[in-house]
């Protein structure tokens, strides 16, 4: 079998992407979107027939210009996730926009109205998870939605006091961002990393050990890859999101792929709990100059994705 098959025996794959024939090409179970991804894939001709949809299903609306184009946005979402639902079998991530990722009602109120529009759509709420950055706001309102039935994927997460909050919040999975990580470390000392001495993958073992030893139910998904060195680390994490480029290397690699990650290994590793209450989640995390700059840098980045999407959608208006 080739590395993406064997892989697919000890994890579950996940596609990264918006594009409905990669996903096809790589039979993942579940897909991941983001802001960058649906602005990428609505400037490309073979998708702006959706973003033509939802113009035409709000257009008519008696809103505010700008309530308007939130609207058309949230329904954009939503036309893509049921679009990528009926390729893969499982999950399609939605994510909240990132401007309201400290603003804890705010993203109650749109992951409801967003699994309202799924289910306008007649797509269940279980196989949706809502996308939320994990500050404490944010886990805060994915532990509310927990308790309402609306599973979520807490993401832009770089550090353990994130993940440990995320699980003792009850979320139903976590995404930590391999290659982000990397990146910083990488820019930060001037050093190539490879294999198991990768910052990004040595901090999605430390979360997966911690999740399995404590029995969290939380499920661990690495996502954000920078080359398939740090996939095939991982091997064995519950879950791994993988772009379309590293789906497609791994499928075209034959050497054998060994499993990393285990519940045997991670219960018997030595990792301490830690008691973890609001003022020492903001002090571990302030402490983590990684953590703390690349969770900033991506709710800017994604933000900054969600204006463009809009301006376009405002054109379309016009």
């Amino acid at each position: 079998m080739n590395q993406l098959d064997q892989l697919k025996q000890f994890t579950t794959v996940v596609a990264d992407t918006g594009d409905f024939e990669s996903i096809r090409q790589f039979s993942p179970q579940d897909a991941t979107t983001n802001p960058s991804l649906i602005y990428k894939a609505v400037t490309q001709p073979e998708y702006a027939p959706l973003l033509d949809q939802a113009v035409a299903e709000r257009k008519g609306a008696d809103l505010p210009r700008e309530e308007l184009i939130c609207d058309i946005i949230d329904d954009l979402l939503t036309i893509f996730g049921e679009k990528i639902l009926q390729i893969v079998p499982g999950r399609v991530s939605t994510e909240v926009d990132a401007r309201l990722s400290f603003d804890t009602p705010a993203t109650i109120e749109k992951a409801r109205k967003l699994i309202g529009l799924y289910a306008q759509r007649k797509v269940p709420k279980e196989r949706v998870l809502i996308k939320i950055a994990s500050t404490w706001e944010g886990i805060r309102a994915a532990e509310v939605l927990h308790e309402e039935g609306i599973n979520c994927n807490l993401t832009l997460l770089f550090a353990l006091p994130q993940a440990i909050a995320c699980a003792e919040a009850r979320v139903r999975l976590i995404s930590p961002f391999v290659g982000r990580i990397y990146d910083w470390y990488k820019a930060k000392t001037g050093k190539e990393y490879t294999g198991a001495d990768d910052p990004g993958v040595q901090s999605v073992r430390t979360i997966y050990n911690y999740f399995k030893k404590f029995g969290y139910e939380t499920q661990v998904m690495g996502a954000s890859f920078r080359n398939t060195s740090q996939i095939r680390e991982l091997a064995g994490c519950d879950l791994l999101t993988i772009s379309p480029e590293l789906l497609a290397e791994l499928q075209g690699s034959e050497g054998a792929l060994t499993r990393c990650l285990s519940l045997e290994e991670a219960k018997a590793s030595d990792i301490k709990k830690i008691p973890l209450d609001e003022k020492t989640f903001r002090w571990m995390l302030n402490e983590d100059a990684m953590g703390t700059e690349k969770l900033a840098e991506g709710i800017r980045k994604f933000t900054e994705d969600i204006i463009k999407l809009e301006a376009l959608i405002a054109k379309r208006l016009a």
